[in-house]
Parts: C-alpha cells; structure tokens; sequence
C-alpha cells in the first residue's frame, strides 16, 4: 500500500482542465452536489470547447455545470483557453492558486490520432507540460502550492501486451498509436515533476469509459447514431474483441477517492527521497466480448423505444478487420486502487448501457 497524505477536498480550490468533457462534466457535478465531499470552496473549469465533436455536446454540459452551481455552495468559476497556451494556464493558476489540480484536458480518439497527430501533441504533450511547469511554480517564494495533481491516462498505454490483466507494473514501452504514445509520456514527464520538484501526483489508467453524457466518437455513442438512421455498425476484427467497461460513475468515483490521497515523498534504499507519484487502472476488471456488448446494447435501445421490437440488426452488422492502432483485449487488474482507496468499479453493462440509452433519448428526441 502506497503512503498518502490525506485531503480533505471541502473549502479548496479545485482545478479541472477539460471540465465540459465527458469525464471532467461529470466530476465536477459530483463535486458541486456532494456536499459530504464539498460544501464550501471553488472549482475553477478550464477547457478550449474545441469542436473534435459537435460542441452542442459540451454546452449542454456546461450547463448542467451552472445549474449544479446555482443549487451549490461551492462556486464555480468557467474560464475558456487553450491547454497549448501557456500564458493561459500560468494566469490561471496566478489568479485562483489551485490546491489541487484535475487535469482531464486532452486530444482523445486513437484513430484520429493517426489522421491529426499535431492535434495531440499541441493538447497533450506541450499542454501537459504547461500544466506541470505552473505545479511546479505554485511553490515559488515558499508558498505551498499545489497539493495534489491527478491526471488522465489511458488503458491504450498497454499497447499490444500480450499478459492480462494489465497491472500497473507491467512494461507499456510498445504504444501501437500516437494518442497511447503521448499518455505514456504524461506518466514519465509527471514522474520527473514529481521527484524533481516534489509535486504529489497520480495518474488515472481509464478503461473504456461509457454511460449519459458520452463523447459521440466512443463505439457505443456511434454505434447508437447508425442503428437509428437504419445504417450499418463496423464490429472490428470479426467481432474478436474485449473492452474492460467502465461505467462513468464508477470512474468518478475513482477520481474522488484519489483525489483526496496524495502519494508523499518516501526514503529510499539508497537515502535519498523518493518521487511522491502513482498510477492506478481503474477499470470494470470484467472484460465483455464486443458482441456481447452490442447485442446488450440493441436490447436496450428496444426497450427504452429508440428501435422498433422488429429492428433486423444481423442486417445492420458488419464483420471487419482490425483497425490501425487498435488492440484485441483490454483488461484492467484494479487491485492496487482497492487496496489504496477501497474502491472497486460495479455498475455492469446492463444497467450502465440502459442509463446512457435513455439519457440519448430524451437528449435528441429519438
């Protein structure tokens, strides 16, 4: 069990970059309704509302944003600029003096990350880095700083590894996209932050994260969309495939947990100090067959009345090849986070895929 310094999140200031995002929306509502968590203290959002996917999206967010805040104690502050710029980023941190920082911004999407490299890393290398030099200077002039960085990784890191489940420990240096290349170098660069200048900091291993609210490129969205204007699904390598799913409340979850634990500096065998950093997966630890997944998620949008009972889906199904990029299995061993934080994910497919489907429902009328 790794050594932490325990956070009380009530009355701090809390940075969340991507805050409009899927995960970073999610998060803070949580922080602003979950008065055990929070019930007095700032959340500053930071996001550029980029257009990577239609940014209605994101807007609707942002207001269920504000209307959480309006009903809070805690006050939320929504301030738009770019990750890459780093003027922005330092006079954000000059203004509010963060104690802890959330840093879910990102350039997100395998795939596109093979169409639109710069993309990623303008948004997550130099963004990163950006982040990570105004950690490092919130200790100026003895000041105490940031108390506590958590950071967005990806299960993409374990590229092709042959072993499952992947555990933290295991050796992720053979990314097979760009978008995995960029994330394992969040976890490096945030290592070297860390032992350097002694910022406490965790990163976040996400596994497949769905439910209400999703980005609309994420397989389960897209897949919806297809079935709902009679097109046809692409079920990649023949159907070959298992994701680790991860039901957004549970990554939530997760990220509270962690949030309120830093790692602290350590000595170690050789007497000097150790880096105050971790990374934990957190993932469902039950990977589903993809077609198993998609017959789950045609029943529920049966059910809630998007698709007739009638819908032929064999003939909306195509069996295709393994895409650029893309891995057969995802499998998350999560023990290090329940040890640590007594936390393990639990919201199954079933439940998880009929709360987005009738999220989807009443969000575009279908």
């Amino acid at each position: 069990m790794s050594k932490k310094r325990k956070l009380d999140l009530d009355n701090k200031t809390i940075l969340v970059t991507g805050s409009p995002g899927f995960i970073g929306a999610n998060l803070v509502i949580r922080l602003l309704k979950d008065k055990t968590l929070m019930n007095s203290g700032r959340i500053i959002s930071f996001d550029s509302m980029n257009d990577y996917y239609d940014p209605k999206l994101k807007e609707y967010r942002l207001g269920l944003i504000k209307e959480a805040a309006a009903e809070s104690n805690v006050s939320h502050i929504f301030v738009k600029g770019n990750l890459g710029d780093k003027e922005a980023v330092d006079r954000v941190f000059k203004e509010y003096t963060p104690d802890i920082v959330v840093n879910l911004a990102a350039q997100a999407g395998v795939r596109y990350s093979i169409e639109h490299p710069e993309l990623y890393i303008e948004a997550n290398l130099v963004g990163f880095y950006n982040i990570l030099e105004a950690c490092r200077h919130s200790y100026d002039d003895g000041k105490e700083g940031v108390k506590h960085l958590v950071y967005a990784s990806s299960s993409s890191v374990y590229g092709g590894n042959k072993k499952v489940p992947f555990a933290v420990r295991d050796n992720v240096d053979h990314p097979v996209s760009l978008y995995a290349a960029t994330k394992k170098s969040n976890e490096l660069m945030a290592h070297a932050y860390s032992k350097l200048y002694g910022i406490p900091s965790t990163g976040l291993r996400f596994f497949t994260v769905y439910g209400p609210w999703g980005r609309p490129d994420m397989f389960y969205y897209s897949a919806t969309e297809k079935l709902k204007k009679g097109g046809t699904i692409k079920i990649f390598n023949h159907g070959n495939m298992k994701r680790d799913f991860t039901y957004i409340d549970d990554i939530v979850e997760g990220i509270v947990r962690v949030m309120g634990g830093a790692p602290v500096k350590e000595t170690g065998e050789d007497g000097l100090d150790t880096a105050p950093y971790c990374v934990y997966n957190i993932g469902g630890g039950k990977p589903e067959n993809l077609l198993d997944f998609v017959d789950t998620l045609q029943k529920k949008l049966v059910s809630v009345g998007i698709l007739k009972q009638d819908y032929d889906f064999m003939a909306h199904r195509e069996l295709v090849g393994m895409q650029p990029g893309d891995v057969p299995v995802t499998y998350a061993d999560s023990k290090a986070l329940e040890e640590d934080f007594g936390f393990t994910p639990k919201i199954g497919i079933s439940e998880g895929l009929e709360n987005f489907c009738r999220w989807y429902k009443e969000y575009t009328g279908a």
